[in-house]
């Protein structure tokens, strides 16, 4: 039905950290960026001075901007979308993410999250492109829905497919079966996919993602008396050449909000560039005295990390370990009824029938965005412990990609393959079909 090279389909990977746009048929998406906004009351922006001297990037902000009538109590609210936006401080900007557990929780942002996409990154015409997005496998039949009529009402497009994440991480790989282990930013997901279908009733969620371990770095580097201070708070001047001083900044009206997403950037990159899964699982005494691993923060001071460095990825594997972590208070309480990566995927695989348990062992695909840099090591890990607590007569198999660009995009990459495939054509839920059975046909065109 549109199939031909005149009109390429747009894949849409809404994740709960980054969302990723692009052409169907692509190697790797166009469009990357945060997937939360600014947002600031009217009333504070008509203060034009407190934008004014500002320390971010310099960026005319007119282009990332978005203004919504949102008839919440804080009246009128404008947002800001995309990297450039929200790397520019200003006064009583909070910053909002849209998805919970990657659900979607408030349908505005989501909106201007996709018009950025669309008119700012890719700058298509919706309505010349079929959209395949990408999400959760826990999606329900009213977001479903509602995402139906988001995108024929008001982006006119002329058909659409929604496909659950496992499924397009199964195809990126090859695969049409396996057992999809996804964690993001917000969640870790198991999902066994049997033919191209996720199987519901045994996908199994949990609440650690990346943004819950770049929480646990943070506070532990905090406890220990490290402050990392955020970009905008500081300014480096050149006193010799190449000596430098840093010079404190001073902006009272900054959100908590802001200046958590700003500190939020750099213990992730912390995080991914000395983060270890252990071999064995973390214990206080034998990593006692290991050896530490120096990294340079923005403003030039230089840290050293030890033992956290391996104990913060095995909360992956053990949750309890949360609890040792001072400021994770929020979390320990819910800690003992969190299950770790192994126990989920045991759990899962168990959930199915007898017949495919074998075949989802022996190709179990890891994409663990939530500590890129340690892929190695968690991925043997991960085998190592399924082998002590599986089946004797299963062949366990953990697989993970080496490309970390396939890793990053793995989702995207799936939803790109899938749309680009001349049998999937006839597989479109299209404008027409949309108007003559409503929305709620959505649930049958995409199962």
């Amino acid at each position: 039905m549109y199939g031909g090279d005149e009109v390429s389909a747009i894949v849409i990977d809404l994740g709960s950290h980054t969302c990723k746009a692009g052409y169907a048929g692509e190697d790797a998406p166009k469009a990357v960026f945060p997937s939360v906004v600014g947002a600031m009351d009217q009333m504070e922006i008509d203060d034009p001075e407190s934008t004014e001297n500002n320390s971010g990037s310099g960026v005319d902000s007119k282009n990332n901007v978005r203004n919504l009538d949102s008839d919440k109590k804080k009246g009128k609210c404008k947002l800001y979308v995309g990297t450039q936006a929200l790397g520019y401080r200003r006064d009583h900007m909070e910053i909002l993410s849209p998805l919970k557990d990657g659900i979607v929780l408030d349908w505005d942002i989501v909106d201007s999250i996709w018009d950025h996409a669309f008119r700012e990154c890719l700058l298509i015409e919706t309505k010349e492109h079929p959209m395949l997005l990408a999400e959760p496998s826990s999606n329900t039949q009213q977001q479903r829905e509602r995402t139906a009529e988001l995108m024929f009402e008001k982006y006119k497009v002329p058909a659409l497919f929604l496909a659950k994440n496992a499924v397009l991480t199964s195809f990126a790989s090859g695969r049409a079966t396996s057992l999809v282990v996804d964690s993001g930013g917000g969640s870790t997901t198991v999902a066994p996919v049997h033919d191209g279908y996720v199987l519901q009733k045994a996908v199994a969620t949990s609440p650690i993602g990346g943004e819950l371990l770049t929480d646990c770095l943070l506070k532990s580097l905090e406890s220990k008396g490290l402050t990392i201070k955020p970009r905008y708070s500081f300014k480096r001047k050149e006193i010799r050449s190449g000596e430098f001083q840093t010079v404190d900044l001073d902006f009272p009206n900054t959100t908590e909000s802001y200046k958590l997403y700003c500190q939020r950037i750099i213990a992730s990159d912390i995080k991914e560039c000395v983060c270890r899964a252990p071999d064995t699982p973390y214990d206080e005494k034998s990593y006692s005295n290991i050896p530490m691993t120096p990294y340079e923060l923005p403003d030039g001071q230089t840290i050293e990390i030890g033992a956290d460095r391996f104990k913060v990825p095995d909360v992956l594997f053990n949750p309890s370990l949360v609890q040792t972590i001072p400021g994770m208070e929020s979390f320990a309480d819910i800690a003992p009824s969190v299950r770790g990566l192994p126990q989920m995927v045991i759990e899962s695989i168990n959930k199915c029938d007898v017949d495919i348990r074998r075949e989802l062992f022996s190709s179990i695909l890891v994409n663990l965005l939530a500590v890129q840099s340690s892929m190695q090591q968690l991925k043997e890990r991960l085998e190592k412990d399924l082998l002590e607590e599986s089946p004797q007569t299963a062949r366990v198999k953990v697989l993970a990609s080496g490309n970390a660009t396939e890793r990053r995009f793995s989702v995207w990459i799936g939803g790109s393959i899938l749309a680009s495939l001349g049998s999937f054509q006839q597989m479109w839920f299209s404008k027409t079909e949309y108007e003559e059975h409503g929305a709620s046909y959505i649930q049958r065109k995409c199962p």
